[in-house]
């Protein structure tokens, strides 16, 4: 390594042990409580993960360790292009160096930004965990930082922290809004004003750099997200060979959020265009923008490896604010926004998700078995005002409910009421509450 290298190396050092941490919103964000592993922080582009870093760093230093023990480290810095695996030994000789009562004597810990520049990093992660007491954290943009590669590379010794753009909650703190009581016990204005932030939120998403920026700015804002993890986190890192049928397929997934999609249908539409592409390249498109985390996918719930497979997915954007983006009509598109806001909830908790078709052919939007081992049937539906869309979807989970008895069945709307007669054992939230996380209110 040159001097001049070296000297970048030890300066970052340096500033990353002193640098003073910058207000941010907190994060509910839960880490895997396991000893010895790597925490690989996974997110889209520009949903937070750095600030996670600095988060994870904040509560260590709350918890009483000393800031001299915990090194921020950004690699995405101009001045270490054409660092190599061989010279990242000089980040724990340097960092020792600085204090070396500390090695072998006691745990400190790395909080490495975008390290997956360099290179092998693979190797190098694997000899610390081996060699030094530090505990890693690691992030980096999803063309670089996959968890399937994470767990690939990393042979079992890396675990996910994955980080989404703001859940609802997580948006009101932001606004200094977040509600200092259950959902149940505030007053009248205090539930109206969540419910107008709830319609807002819908419509603008939970990307921070999102929040509070003019309506009219917000498109291009998000549309440059994901213009960019299409280009870099799936044309350029799998050497898409038909990027206009990518783009097209995008447009399609992203205008039809919480839509049912078969790679068949669309495969047989890009056909009878003329567009020559094949089946198997339509699947891995699908599966590139799932990695990239632009999209996620859900299949319908069944022990039936082929039924999951002929039957279509469920698919949906990261985040609700591009919704009115690419949906055809430019409409924000309430209706599938919270079933998208709720499905993405799911994935906060943890669930393991699918959606139901009854016997009868009926659907319901989400069959979902959370880490305490419930289980829970959610139908969504923003607006219940309409006689006929609520007989209708309460009908279908009236039968997953009988179909699925041991799970919970829950009608989840933007009424500020529940529907009169619901029949049992169907039960109702309103949808503020749900996402906020509050109980089910009794009656």
């Amino acid at each position: 390594m040159d001097g001049e290298l070296r000297e970048v190396i030890s300066r970052k050092i340096v500033d990353g042990l002193s640098m003073e941490v910058v207000p941010f919103t907190r994060r509910d964000i839960r880490l895997p409580a396991v000893p010895g592993k790597v925490m690989a922080v996974i997110g889209m582009r520009r949903v937070g993960k750095t600030t996670f870093l600095w988060q994870c760093l904040t509560d260590r230093l709350a918890a009483g360790t000393p800031r001299e023990a915990l090194l921020y480290f950004n690699f995405e810095d101009e001045r270490l292009a054409g660092l190599k695996v061989g010279d990242l030994q000089w980040l724990p000789e340097m960092y020792y160096g600085l204090h070396p009562a500390f090695r072998d004597s006691r745990s400190v810990t790395f909080f490495l930004d975008e390290m997956q520049t360099v290179p092998g990093w693979e190797t190098f992660v694997r000899r610390l965990l081996d060699t030094e007491r530090i505990d890693l954290f690691i992030s980096g943009s999803s063309a670089r930082l996959l968890s399937r590669e994470v767990a690939t590379s990393m042979r079992g010794r890396a675990l996910e922290a994955r980080v989404h753009p703001f859940g609802f909650r997580e948006a009101l703190r932001h606004q200094q809004a977040e509600p200092d009581k259950p959902w149940e016990r505030l007053p009248k204005a205090g539930r109206s004003s969540i419910e107008k932030r709830l319609r807002e939120y819908l419509v603008a998403g939970g990307f921070p750099e999102a929040q509070g920026i003019p309506d009219r700015d917000r498109p291009a804002l998000l549309r440059s997200y994901v213009d960019v993890a299409l280009l870099r986190d799936v044309i350029e890192r799998h050497a898409v060979s038909n990027p206009t049928v990518l783009r097209w397929m995008l447009q399609h997934l992203l205008g039809n959020p919480a839509a049912n999609f078969s790679v068949q249908k669309f495969h047989d539409a890009l056909k009878s265009q003329g567009i020559p592409v094949s089946k198997d390249t339509v699947h891995a498109y699908l599966g590139h923008l799932q990695d990239a985390l632009i999209i996620r996918t859900i299949t319908i719930y069944t022990s039936s490896e082929r039924q999951r497979m002929v039957n279509p997915r469920k698919a949906y954007p990261a985040d609700t604010g591009l919704i009115p983006i690419y949906e055809r009509a430019g409409r924000a598109n309430i209706g599938h926004a919270l079933e998208t806001a709720v499905m993405l909830e799911l994935d906060r908790r943890d669930a393991e998700v699918a959606y139901v078709r009854t016997a009868a052919g009926r659907e319901v939007d989400f069959h979902a078995r959370l880490p305490d081992g419930s289980t829970w049937l959610l139908q969504v539906c923003a607006d219940a005002g309409s006689s006929k869309t609520l007989q209708r979807e309460i009908r279908a989970l009236q039968e997953a409910a009988a179909a699925f008895p041991d799970a919970i069945p829950l009608l989840v709307t933007l009424d500020p009421f529940p529907p009169p007669g619901l029949p049992d054992p169907l039960r109702w939230q309103h949808a503020a509450a749900w996402l906020l996380g509050s109980r089910i209110e009794d009656g």
